[in-house]
């Protein structure tokens, strides 16, 4: 059986998307030597404190909360609000850090989920010793990964070239807030996003592969050959939602998903064999590229009435799965970009199979339902057990369908002719 009219059909657009974006002169797949120069400065950890605001900055201007921001770009402020960048401070996180995670463990997971040194409660001095932050501002903490922790180093404004410039009439003089900012192409380009998203080459590994590795995934893909970067699919026209695979939409975009029959029809009692491709089309690095998720494809055998028919589910996962101690790496059976995973279903076919249904569902929380459950089954949790408890409700209840499919089925007897 042909590939359905859904699967051509994402693949036509991406196909689109990929023409598109590569004749739009878009940032080469390697930074430049300046644009590399910027990122070591700009994400050199641990950040520095960004100190006294600049004579003459009112309140406003001086201050790094996010909802200082919004009265000037309040789409991006509301985008960011319902991201997950927002929530990188979340229960699950905030919950380790109060009974299970050292002071130094804390402000290395601190570098990506909340990285400004005003976010940290405590700072390590020349010797080693802890110290009090003097700067640290507990609201900011709590807010993840904010706004200026992209876009504000001591007090200046950093961001991306503007895409439409509006010149000042002669004569006239614009007075910009906080002194305007500075322009920077590095903002386009995937390695901005890199420092967060890819482990470093001697960074934590299991079975040979870094535990996270997004940013090597793209470099070796097309995407990377044609210019196109993690941005023009996470933040298109530069929206601050950087939508992933919490998103049912944006995956299913990603992928291609179809079903092939036997081309002759199969005898009742025989071995049945149906075969499910997915293609990854749309994502830039592995579908999933993390070790949280897990994307299950089940497949059975309904009757006439639409029944499930015993025996005869069969599941398959895509993903990689490790040990909740991160000790070894059990499996993994991901999509790299532009390759396709087959699944074979085969069973006995029952006299009254009628049908063949297959569903594909996303847990895009899948280690966290289980590491959760496992630290309050294990009673680990003190201070911080409310917050696990509702990070687990959370995770638990993310999960989503992306695909449902039911074929018939022409099935043939024993003693047919033929």
């Amino acid at each position: 059986m042909s590939r359905t009219r859904l699967a051509l059909l994402t693949v036509t657009l991406m196909g689109l998307l990929l023409q598109l974006l590569s004749a739009s002169g878009v940032t080469a797949s390697e930074p430049t030597e300046s644009e590399r120069a910027f990122l070591d400065r700009h994400w050199h950890h641990p950040l520095a404190p960004n100190g006294q605001p600049p004579d003459g900055f009112s309140p406003i201007e001086a201050d790094l909360a996010p909802q200082s921001c919004a009265g000037c770009h309040p789409l991006q402020h509301q985008d960011w609000r319902g991201s997950r960048h927002a929530a990188a401070m979340g229960p699950g996180v905030m919950g380790q850090f109060l009974d299970l995670l050292e002071p130094a463990e804390v402000r290395h997971c601190q570098t990506c989920h909340a990285p400004l040194a005003e976010q940290l409660a405590e700072l390590v001095g020349e010797n080693g010793e802890v110290l009090t932050n003097p700067a640290y501002v507990a609201e900011l903490r709590g807010d993840g990964l904010i706004c200026a922790a992209c876009h504000v180093r001591q007090h200046q404004r950093f961001g991306p070239p503007p895409q439409n410039v509006v010149r000042e009439s002669a004569g006239t003089e614009a007075v910009l807030a906080h002194g305007g900012f500075v322009a920077e192409t590095a903002f386009t380009h995937s390695a901005f996003c890199a420092t967060c998203h890819q482990f470093e080459a001697d960074g934590f590994a299991l079975n040979g592969k870094l535990l996270e590795n997004t940013y090597q995934e793209w470099r070796q893909s097309r995407y990377a050959e044609q210019g196109i970067h993690c941005q023009n699919c996470h933040m298109p026209e530069r929206r601050h939602l950087w939508k992933g695979i919490h998103d049912p939409e944006m995956v299913a975009q990603a992928v291609a998903i179809s079903i092939e029959l036997p081309e002759t029809a199969p005898q009742i009692g025989g071995e049945f064999t149906a075969t499910i491709l997915i293609e990854n089309v749309g994502a830039g690095h592995y579908f999933p590229t993390y070790v949280t998720p897990q994307v299950f494809v089940q497949a059975e055998l309904l009757d006439a009435e639409g029944q499930p028919l015993e025996d005869s589910n069969r599941q398959a996962v895509i993903g990689r799965s490790v040990a909740l101690d991160l000790s070894q790496e059990d499996y993994d059976t991901r999509i790299a970009p532009g390759t396709t995973r087959s699944i074979a279903y085969q069973v006995p076919l029952p006299a009254d199979a009628a049908s063949l249904r297959v569903s594909v569902e996303v847990h895009p929380d899948h280690f966290y339902v289980r590491f959760f459950a496992a630290l309050l089954a294990q009673g680990t949790t003190g201070q911080g057990r409310a917050q696990i408890q509702q990070a687990h409700a959370e995770a638990s209840s993310s999960a989503f369908s992306i695909f449902d499919r039911t074929l018939p089925l022409v099935t043939a007897r024993p003693d047919d002719e033929g």
